[in-house]
């Protein structure tokens, strides 16, 4: 029997992350969440709605057992994978891209948290303030603005948790209505 190895094999978990990924981009870039919802367009406002929607994903994913654990693992490698390139093509210095990206993996796991515990309590004000603290600074005039996303958050959430799991565990999400 001849060996083979095809070092240009793709990982089918992988793929399926990166294409996760993608379509969270997608719905992390949407106009509508930095407009009428109030989200801040910046690079931290951004990262932000990244993280929120990769949150949501990896939230249903756990919930698909191993298949589902190891898929949210990956889309999470895929996630930090993509910061680190774009801190890259930021200039960021290579003896510093380790650290901000250890600090936004805290950031991510402390938001990830944060969000799955209000939304497990049904606490929409519990996620407004989370929301109001992170991506505003907790400023006084956005706490409508955090309102706004806290409520998004929650229809994204359940339009995820409503998704065929079979399709999300083959890479597929479908376009939000929530926005």
């Amino acid at each position: 029997m001849p060996f083979s190895l095809n070092l240009f094999r793709t990982d089918p978990v992988k793929a399926r992350a990166r294409a996760l990924y993608d379509a969270i981009l997608v719905e992390a870039r949407k106009p509508s969440l930095y407009g009428e919802a109030g989200a801040p367009d910046t690079v931290d406002g951004r990262f932000d709605m990244i993280v929120l929607h990769a949150a949501l994903v990896m939230r249903r994913l756990r919930e698909e057992g191993p298949q589902g654990q190891a898929l949210a693992q990956a889309l999470f490698g895929r996630l930090f994978d993509d910061m680190d390139a774009a801190l890259r093509e930021m200039g960021i210095g290579d003896m510093s891209v380790g650290k901000k990206i250890k600090q936004m993996a805290e950031a991510f796991y402390g938001r990830a948290a944060a969000y799955d515990a209000a939304l497990k309590a049904g606490d929409a004000q519990q996620l407004s303030t989370i929301l109001w603290r992170n991506l505003f600074d907790s400023a006084p005039d956005q706490e409508n603005a955090a309102r706004r996303l806290s409520a998004y958050a929650i229809a994204a959430d359940r339009e995820i948790a409503s998704m065929p799991a079979e399709e999300l565990l083959e890479g597929r999400l479908q376009a939000l209505s929530a926005a």
